[in-house]
């Protein structure tokens, strides 16, 4: 399955900013293919080094391409989810009457309700894929890497340059750092740059995140505060089942006060 379109076929990427996708554009533009959109899902709580590497892409793109990332984001974004989309479902609102929360907001996300990557990422990226496919014929690029090639889904309109030339994570990761793109050092510091305020991420990320970025750290403390204080110590007001931000703050500072 090759990767070169034919004329009637319309181009497109998603990118969301990773290393993987990152060098699936790199490379595309190094090898002279075709690139007529690149979709990126704004969710609003990206790390601010993936905001100036997303603008560094985007100068690239539109000097050798002459086109700029096309950026979508949900109407009302990340906290408006979080703490304020209404509830219409009949069966959750007398749930959530019974156990006392409020008919609004999703509270934190969690592995079996990840309604921020569906909401803010998935739906977004699908919704426009389909139109490009359905009206321009498009070619979905995706950046999967060799290594995780069990994930890409078998669609003729989809393509995995990654896959096909046999280029790993490691390897995709190494090709953005050659040609000057490193996150600010991110990668340095974590093992995944999606967004800060993830539960989903391991202990050390969160630790790492209260060290090197304590202003991101704050807001989620915060964050935290309020999902507490309005879905209370259920599922949906536990950043992690049994642990808070707040506690985690105070564990991380014992640790560093040991290790001093």
């Amino acid at each position: 399955m090759g990767i070169v379109k034919s004329k009637e076929n319309f181009s497109a990427i998603s990118l969301s900013g990773g290393k993987d996708s990152t060098a699936l554009m790199l490379l595309m533009i190094e090898k002279g293919l075709p690139i007529d959109s690149v979709l990126y899902a704004d969710t609003t709580m990206d790390f601010p080094e993936m905001e100036a590497h997303i603008a560094k892409l985007d100068d690239l793109l539109f000097r050798e391409c002459g086109i700029h990332i096309t950026t979508l984001r949900h109407p009302h974004g990340f906290e408006w989810l979080m703490f304020d989309e209404p509830k219409v479902k009949p069966s959750c609102l007398e749930k959530r009457a019974r156990l006392g929360i409020p008919p609004f907001g999703n509270g934190w996300p969690g592995a079996r309700v990840r309604w921020c990557t569906g909401q803010l990422k998935t739906l977004l990226i699908s919704k426009e894929v389909n139109r490009l496919k359905l009206e321009k014929n498009a070619l979905h690029h995706i950046g999967i890497a060799a290594d995780e090639a069990h994930r890409c889904k078998d669609d003729p309109q989809n393509r995995y340059p990654l896959v096909e030339w046999g280029i790993t994570e490691a390897q995709a990761l190494q090709i953005c750092y050659n040609h000057g793109f490193d996150w600010g050092g991110l990668y340095e510091i974590y093992h995944r740059v999606s967004c800060w305020c993830c539960p989903l991420q391991r202990v050390g990320e969160l630790r790492n995140l209260r060290h090197h970025h304590p202003e991101l750290w704050a807001r989620l403390l915060e964050l935290d505060r309020r999902a507490r204080a309005q879905f209370g110590p259920g599922p949906l007001g536990q950043f992690k089942k049994n642990w808070s931000v707040e506690r985690y703050d105070e564990r991380f500072a014992r640790e560093d006060a040991n290790s001093g």
